[in-house]
């Protein structure tokens, strides 16, 4: 079969465009702009002040340590967050039931929105990445296996959460319940030492945050930046960057086999009536 006729390559192809457009259209919202921007001088002001701080049992600015892990962060963050609240939102507003509608639909749909999450956190990085290397002295910014390391992890890291992104959304009912994710992620963060060096926590504290992408997306992002003495304040005294991989990689795999399925069940049950009685509640609660 001749590939430009290929429906699931013209299907994949619009979802390119689509998501390229959105993330396009994304720059031109004063809300969305005011989402990119604000946390990021939120994070850049608080990590500011902490430059003058020492990490425990070295002389290297507790500020510029604390960068990396805050770039993991927001790609777990993305990864997430973001596209569980784009599903949410467009499952209730018809969005959904509309791409479902369409041959192949669905799968552009996917692919719109992973572009879409892609460069969204993609900008995010670099408008924290860009800023911090000039606020911080010692970051490794001047080394090609800094970013080639920097690299692959945010690119495995997207991989790894946006999917199960994908399904928290997908077993959402509706934006509102989106506390329900937000209040674990917080909770995650506060225990993954994005802020401070985890070997601080209790050992049962430690073990609960290795489970999770968003320690290894810190702790990767810290082993492309930092030098390599301040292996010394992480577990093992190393970087770790095989056990990484793998932990990324198998977070991938599972959401990469289990969105699919979860997706394809939400989109079964998705319809005219379902979509008109969440429009109605909303107004309710509205009014």
């Amino acid at each position: 079969m001749n590939p430009s006729v290929n429906p699931l390559l013209v299907a994949a192809r619009a979802g390119l465009a689509r998501g390229r457009i959105e993330l396009r259209h994304s720059f031109t919202n004063v809300e969305t702009l005011w989402g990119y921007f604000f946390p990021t001088v939120v994070l850049l002001v608080v990590m500011f002040f902490l430059r003058g701080a020492q990490v425990p049992g070295t002389d290297f600015s507790l500020g510029a340590q604390t960068l990396p892990g805050t770039l993991g962060m927001t790609v777990a963050f993305g990864g997430l967050v973001s596209v569980a609240s784009i599903l949410t939102i467009e499952r209730e507003d018809g969005t959904l039931l509309r791409a479902k509608a369409t041959p192949n639909g669905m799968l552009g749909y996917l692919i719109s929105k992973i572009t879409l999450v892609s460069g969204m956190t993609s900008v995010s990085v670099v408008l924290l990445l860009v800023p911090g290397m000039f606020l911080f002295d010692g970051l490794m910014s001047g080394s090609v296996g800094a970013w080639v390391t920097l690299i692959w992890v945010l690119l495995i890291g997207m991989v790894a959460t946006m999917p199960i992104g994908a399904v928290f959304g997908s077993l959402l009912s509706n934006p509102r319940n989106l506390g329900l994710i937000m209040l674990p992620m917080m909770g995650l963060i506060a225990t993954s030492g994005i802020f401070y060096p985890i070997t601080a926590l209790p050992g049962w504290l430690q073990g609960v945050a290795q489970v999770f992408p968003i320690y290894w997306l810190g702790l990767g992002m810290r082993s492309a930046l930092l030098p390599d003495a301040m292996a010394a304040v992480e577990i093992g005294e190393s970087w770790r960057h095989l056990e990484t991989l793998l932990v990324l990689g198998g977070w991938a795999v599972a959401g990469l086999v289990l969105a699919p399925v979860v997706l394809r069940r939400m989109a079964r049950r998705e319809s005219g009536s379902s979509v008109t009685a969440r429009r109605e509640r909303a107004l309710q609660r509205v009014t």
